[in-house]
């Protein structure tokens, strides 16, 4: 289990959102990829869950880069909906791209799925949603942006 485990942190159950102290979600681990899809990859996250029996199992696994991607795209979004106010619908449907963000040689688009059939009533409980999970990112947001900055300097 802790073969090609470099870094952990223990006890995420009692940070996890709104399900700290109930998670099954116990552990991180960075280290060399586990799953055989992840092979090409030098590193990847982790998380562990236990099981019924209380033995830890691989939940799942992500490679790094998409650790970034997805941290990349989430927080274009939450830019997104700090002014998405401005539109009648939370979005404009002539242009529902947000940002085409270069990224590898392509691009990375973040916009509106206009293809959701109940886009207007989603976009509304997704604004309200991060409206409310405010304090949960906002301390998660400020502890990223000061290491982000720390690496800058390198």
């Amino acid at each position: 289990m802790n073969e090609k485990t470099v870094m952990l942190s223990k006890g995420y159950d009692r940070i996890d959102g709104r399900n700290a102290y109930n998670s099954d979600i116990k552990r991180l681990t960075l280290g060399m990829p586990i799953l055989e899809e992840n092979k090409k990859m030098q590193i990847a996250v982790q998380i562990w869950k236990n099981d019924k029996d209380g033995k830890s199992i691989l939940a799942q696994e992500i490679p790094i880069h998409q650790v970034f991607d997805l941290a990349i795209f989430l927080s274009r979004t939450l830019l997104y909906f700090k002014e998405a106010y401005r539109f009648p619908l939370l979005y404009d449907p002539e242009k529902p791209t947000v940002e085409r963000i270069g990224v590898q040689g392509g691009v990375l688009p973040v916009e509106i799925c206009i293809d959701n059939q109940n886009i207007n009533e989603d976009i509304k409980t997704f604004a309200q949603g991060v409206n409310e999970l405010g304090e949960l990112i906002g301390e998660r947001q400020r502890v990223l942006s000061r290491i982000l900055e720390e690496l800058e300097c390198y």
